[in-house]
């Protein structure tokens, strides 16, 4: 059972184009938005699609290969952890983050580079 405790997979749309950051260390760390959509019928039977947005990061070799692959509009999918992290604004207040931890990336429909066909 503790292979199901904090586990995450989505399915969805690359929002923008990843942000990568090189650490120090060597390492990398990508960030991105994800677009996740769900349809239902309402009372008169139309399909409707409601969009949820993912903040995720991801580090090391899924980062490079979420730089290298997931462009724009990229339909990938996402196994991970959710994340939780805080920080404090300029004006003193507390933000917390709630995040996709990627521990697999799955490249998906057609190929895309840097955003484009």
């Amino acid at each position: 059972m503790s292979t199901i405790k904090n586990h995450v997979q989505l399915i969805g749309n690359v929002g923008r184009v990843p942000t990568i950051n090189n650490l120090e260390n060597g390492k990398k760390v990508a960030r991105f938005p994800l677009a996740t959509n769900d349809y239902y019928k309402n009372k008169k039977g139309e399909k409707i699609q409601t969009t949820e947005w993912h903040t995720i990061v991801a580090w090391g070799k899924t980062a490079e290969i979420v730089e290298k692959y997931a462009g724009i509009g990229k339909e990938i999918g996402v196994v991970g952890k959710l994340k939780t992290r805080t920080y404090t604004t300029d004006d003193g207040i507390q933000r917390y983050v709630t995040e996709v931890e990627a521990g697999e990336i799955l490249l998906l429909g057609t190929r895309i580079d840097n955003g484009a066909e």
